[in-house]
């Protein structure tokens, strides 16, 4: 069975879970910005038996064996000493609850049982345990007016309740609680470096977590075009040369780097009409987002998957700013202002998931696939609408697609919902290329797959709110181009693109081929 340090916390575990949970439970002094609960409620509203010792320190260690690089807002004796406190603090209860709804639907976590054989379950059984586990927290942490006195913990709390949500792929209910976590982190003055002047015992936690909410918020306000609660307002998390958490502070403040370019201003006509948008500033955003990592990251390969997609995913982001703004050329000299730009961010994306593990991209649960999903359905759009060289035994956009499809397809076990929202899209804009996917579900099926609380992508929609490509969109093949040996190729007059819609209305832009003068006119 387990030995050493884990073996007697366990033990611990067990010894307060046998105590009698309607005792009244102790207050602590004054709550204040620590991880001491105000007074609680009473424990007689804990559903025993729902948190077993062994999975809680499954959960426990496999947060910081595999998300702690990345989500080092949790210190490790301080969590020693939250699970002895279980029985006796509601608030250690609620933070454990909302910790292990986020772990337990990991694809490849696995209670270690007393013999150390893993114990897996399927799928629906996951997801049921992490509601009631969600619910439970909930119902607890409702129980105590956490709202009007919150602490450093009830900010944790509605974070690891936001992550449990979004691995569920309920976006509404993650946005809500995300925002909760946000509200009470401003309550608290993390957004203001005064607040840090005090040298507070969780001073770096509470930098590292405000960090990472905005870098969150960010992330899921660009998806789904939602407005913004945090900005830049404090330094970031201190990084010193004897600091164990180097490493994971380095990595969180290059996330951050990227997310700053990505800026309110941008954040603005993301979210409104993209008439405005000048093609110097956005070929100056793609300068910035080429430029902000360097070749070489050191850190672990959980990082690097998500710095590395992240940026590859913003540069698309800002393209379809482009797109939208009539700035791209086939004429310009910068890659990234022409209409094959998706094509040269995928080839960027194969060799960067080619050479890192799955469990590196895994780790980071649905909030990857979506930018993935993202890229691939701009690069099936681009296809869509640009002729394509087929006489050529060259890896090209098609092959990249079969990577994409082939990628999105292994994560999570191929069980998320944008496997069917891929395919959808594949089959919808290039029937063609469909039965190299072997694409047989069937529309009905389909459809119960694409039905989402939220209104959330279906499968002939394109990402960020964009239209889906009309099945009468005039298309042309590359076998209507000439070969190297005439003087020019054959290129239709005109091409209707869609490009990204704001506020509900889609917007369309023409792409002209006029003596080699190609632009996009909204």
């Amino acid at each position: 069975g387990p030995k050493g340090s884990r073996a007697k916390v366990i033990s611990e575990l067990r010894k307060t879970q046998d105590h009698d949970l309607t005792r009244p439970s102790s207050s602590s002094k004054d709550g204040g910005d620590s991880l001491d609960s105000p007074l609680g409620s009473p424990l007689s509203t804990r559903t025993p038996g729902l948190l077993p010792a062994d999975t809680i320190q499954s959960c426990v260690s496999y947060f910081f064996e595999n998300f702690y690089p990345t989500m080092p807002i949790l210190d490790q004796g301080r969590m020693e000493q939250t699970l002895k406190e279980l029985d006796t603090r509601t608030e250690a209860y609620c933070l454990i609850g909302a910790l292990c709804s986020f772990v337990v639907i990991q694809p490849d976590f696995h209670v270690q049982t007393a013999g150390d054989r893993p114990r897996t379950s399927s799928v629906r059984r996951v997801f049921a345990q992490c509601l009631r586990l969600v619910e439970e927290t909930l119902r607890v942490w409702n129980g105590y007016d956490h709202k009007d006195s919150p602490t450093l913990t009830d900010v944790l709390i509605a974070f690891f309740l936001s992550a449990a949500y979004f691995g569920l792929e309920k976006a509404n209910a993650a946005w809500i609680h995300l925002r909760e976590a946000i509200t009470l982190a401003q309550l608290l003055g993390m957004h203001d470096e005064a607040t840090y002047k005090r040298g507070d015992v969780d001073g770096d936690i509470r930098r590292r977590l405000f960090w990472l909410l905005y870098v969150s918020e960010r992330g899921y306000a660009l998806h789904k075009h939602r407005p913004l609660a945090l900005h830049a307002t404090i330094e970031y998390p201190v990084l010193t040369e004897d600091s164990t958490d180097a490493i994971a502070i380095t990595g969180i403040i290059c996330l951050c780097r990227l997310f700053r370019i990505i800026d309110d201003s941008f954040s603005r006509v993301w979210n409104t009409a993209r008439s405005e948008c000048s093609s110097i500033w956005l070929a100056s955003l793609q300068r910035q987002l080429e430029e902000a990592l360097p070749e070489k990251l050191n850190c672990p390969e959980a990082q690097e998957a998500d710095l590395r997609i992240t940026q590859q995913w913003l540069r698309i982001v800002v393209w379809q700013m482009s797109t939208a703004s009539g700035c791209l050329s086939s004429t310009s000299t910068d890659a990234f202002m022409s209409f094959t730009y998706p094509i040269d961010v995928s080839k960027e994306i194969v060799a960067i998931t080619s050479r890192l593990s799955p469990q590196a991209i895994e780790v980071h649960g649905i909030g990857l696939i979506e930018k993935l999903f993202d890229i691939a359905c701009t690069l099936i759009d681009v296809m869509s609408c640009v002729p394509l060289e087929t006489a050529t035994f060259e890896v090209g956009p098609r092959d990249y697609l079969v990577h994409f499809h082939s990628l999105i397809s292994t994560l999570r076990r191929g069980e998320s919902r944008y496997v069917a929202l891929l395919e959808g899209k594949i089959r919808d804009t290039l029937p063609t290329m469909a039965a190299a996917f072997a694409l047989s579900l069937p529309p009905a099926s389909l459809e119960r797959m694409l039905t989402q609380e939220d209104g959330s992508l279906s499968s002939n929609s394109s990402p960020y709110n964009s239209p889906p490509l009309m099945s009468s969109m005039p298309r042309f093949s590359a076998l209507q181009t000439t070969s190297s040996s005439s003087s020019a190729p054959t290129l239709p007059i005109s091409l209707p693109l869609p490009v990204s819609s704001l506020a509900g209305t889609p917007v369309y832009g023409r792409v002209l081929f006029q003596d080699g003068h190609h632009r996009i006119f909204p």
